[in-house]
């Protein structure tokens, strides 16, 4: 069974799905590893309660943000994680990272990208007036909301929505997407020809 590790900021809501797919053995891996940024984070109270092992690395422990990776890589490597899962972290990665972990880096999107790229995507679509969003998952590269697609799902933006309403939809999405997309990597059902992500023998 592969080794995982979730990295995340905040309310670790995504961290508690693919725990929660993990118990129920719908997603067939080992949640190894928390990485968190943020002494203040929710997710770390999560982990906690869900006996996972934390990795706290803040950045402003470090002079630069090579030190403060090469730091994160290290506990991954104890751990020996095979695919990063990122789930609300708030940084971005560098090429440096990104180059070490090539192909084994996934993120989940609120929006169905190359569309409203950002931290504010579910706002920016809302705002922008379209008719449906959705979710994204994809393999993370230097640029920011880029990599090579894996699953995407739509979420139709009712008339009756609000900016609350279509927020907690749009999550229920990437609560059920994530693990599903996790599960087909893990199980090498993914092949990548330049920026398309095919999907084998499902």
């Amino acid at each position: 069974m592969k080794n995982i590790a979730v990295f995340a900021s905040g309310r670790g809501t995504n961290f508690n799905a693919i725990a929660q797919a993990v118990k129920k053995k719908s997603l067939k891996v080992n949640l190894a590893l928390l990485v968190c940024d943020n002494p203040k984070a929710p997710v770390l109270d999560k982990a906690r309660r869900l006996k996972v092992k934390t990795a706290l690395v803040k950045r402003e422990d470090f002079a630069t943000k090579k030190d403060f990776e090469k730091t994160i890589i290290r506990f991954l490597k104890k751990n020996k994680i095979s695919l990063v899962v990122m789930a609300g972290f708030m940084r971005l990665l560098s090429a440096f990272f990104v180059k070490a972990y090539k192909n084994r880096i996934v993120n989940i999107h609120p929006a169905l990208l190359p569309s409203f790229k950002g931290a504010h995507a579910i706002k920016d679509a809302f705002a922008y007036g379209v008719k449906a969003t959705g979710v994204t998952v994809h393999f993370v590269d230097e640029a920011m909301d880029h990599g090579p697609i894996i699953l995407q799902r739509e979420v139709a933006v009712k008339e009756s929505d609000t900016l609350g309403s279509l927020e907690a939809r749009i999550h229920r999405v990437e609560h059920q997407l994530y693990p599903e997309a996790i599960q087909l990597i893990v199980q090498g059902k993914i092949r990548l020809k330049g920026r398309r992500a095919r999907i084998t023998g499902r």
